[in-house]
């Protein structure tokens, strides 16, 4: 395991509705070279509290690979980031040949 010590790389975490929704997300993610991989994880049951109402629904989780600095600030959506402090080193390498790097422009 190879330790990274600025944090270069995370997974994130989010739910979708449904299966289409998911499945769109996940291929233009990967088509635009933002994720090396997304895990579609289907069948979950949310129970949450939304403007004051308890809801209960039916999500799919999606597990995105990325680089740290694409995970942006969301209001709303809910998207969790999961540093990658270590990792095979050969897994970290196919992230950095995969996910293009954001531009300082």
């Amino acid at each position: 395991m190879s330790s990274n010590k600025s944090f270069e790389y995370s997974a994130c975490v989010t739910t979708v509705s449904t299966d289409e929704v998911a499945r769109k997300l996940a291929r233009s993610l990967i088509e635009a070279h933002l994720a090396t991989c997304v895990n579609i994880i289907p069948s979950v049951r949310s129970i949450y509290e939304w403007q004051s109402k308890i809801h209960e629904d039916n999500e799919l989780i999606l597990m995105i690979k990325i680089r740290k600095e694409y995970n942006q600030s969301y209001d709303v959506p809910e998207l969790i980031e999961l540093p990658i402090t270590s990792g095979n080193p050969d897994y970290l390498k196919w992230i950095d040949g995969i996910v293009k790097q954001q531009s300082s422009t």
